[in-house]
């Protein structure tokens, strides 16, 4: 069954059900109309309340294989033994405040609160990170870590994610190449368009999964790792799915990824990737489709 997610693809059913009864519309007002008809005031409210909904919960990386689904708003989220904070003068922590560059289309930005660290990207909550060392972090509210690193001279000069049994270093940008890329980011969001190539990509991915055995040569390093450890969780699903019939697209989401709706033989998927500035497959996770 649909749900707001899928208002492009509702948008042209109705389209095509009114030119059937010689009603004609053009696609900007069958989009208006299905806004209105879903409760939103036009067409923009509806997009941003779909890129907000389809957002991961928090701090998911732009390269994970897999939506594993909500995190836990409080507490202990890995289960383990509740780490100790410890201090860490604000000079060290204001070493560590800047951007990062998680890809060709996300900025991983870090500032300080008072004695702890918030991160950012796009799209998403600021998540606070607690210092359990000078170097090594860690979040209350969601199952990652950060540790940084340098040279002891100066400002870090990356930081590595750790979440999901996958770690993603992150060198450090200057705020002019954070500008640049958060700049091409918005341009892809506000025209809603689809990247060449992310459909055909998206479909060799899916079948290489269903199969048990993608083409990592095809994505980024760090998706290669992420998928490698998650393939055992993602195969199943996906095979119980069997093949593809159709893929449409729905959007762009906040990070700059291509946003589709996959159709199998016994179900649905929910897609978003992104191909890096040489063509590999840089973002892809998958949540249930409607």
């Amino acid at each position: 069954m649909r749900d707001f997610r899928d208002a492009k693809a509702m948008a042209q059913t109705l389209r095509e059900a009114l030119s059937a009864k010689s009603v004609s519309l053009t696609h900007s007002e069958s989009l208006e109309l299905t806004a209105k008809v879903l409760g939103l005031r036009d067409w923009n409210a509806l997009a941003a309340r779909i890129a907000s909904s389809n957002e991961p919960p928090v701090q998911k990386p732009a390269a994970s294989a897999q939506e594993t689904g909500s995190t836990p708003s409080g507490g202990n989220p890995s289960g383990q033994p509740a780490r100790q904070k410890v201090a860490v003068d604000s000079v060290i922590l204001d070493s560590y405040t800047g951007f990062y560059r998680l890809d060709d289309n996300a900025v991983f930005t870090v500032t300080r609160e008072a004695d702890h660290l918030l991160t950012h990207l796009p799209g998403q909550i600021h998540v606070p990170f607690h210092a359990q060392s000078p170097t090594e972090f860690f979040s209350e509210i969601v199952d990652a870590q950060i540790t940084f690193v340098g040279d002891g001279r100066g400002p870090a000069t990356s930081v590595i994610l750790h979440q999901g049994g996958v770690s993603y270093p992150m060198p450090r940008i200057d705020a002019t190449v954070a500008r640049e890329i958060a700049s091409r980011t918005e341009e892809r969001v506000k025209s809603q368009a689809p990247s060449p190539g992310t459909a055909a990509a998206l479909r060799r991915l899916i079948d290489g999964i269903i199969s048990g055995k993608p083409n990592y040569d095809e994505m980024s390093a760090m998706l290669a790792e992420a998928t490698r450890q998650q393939l055992p969780h993602l195969q199943p699903g996906l095979a119980e799915l069997r093949t593809v019939e159709s893929v449409t697209f729905l959007g762009v989401g906040a990070q700059g990824e291509d946003v589709y709706s996959v159709r199998h033989e016994n179900g649905a998927s929910h897609w978003r990737i992104a191909l890096d500035s040489k063509g590999a497959i840089s973002t892809a996770w998958v949540t249930p489709g409607p």
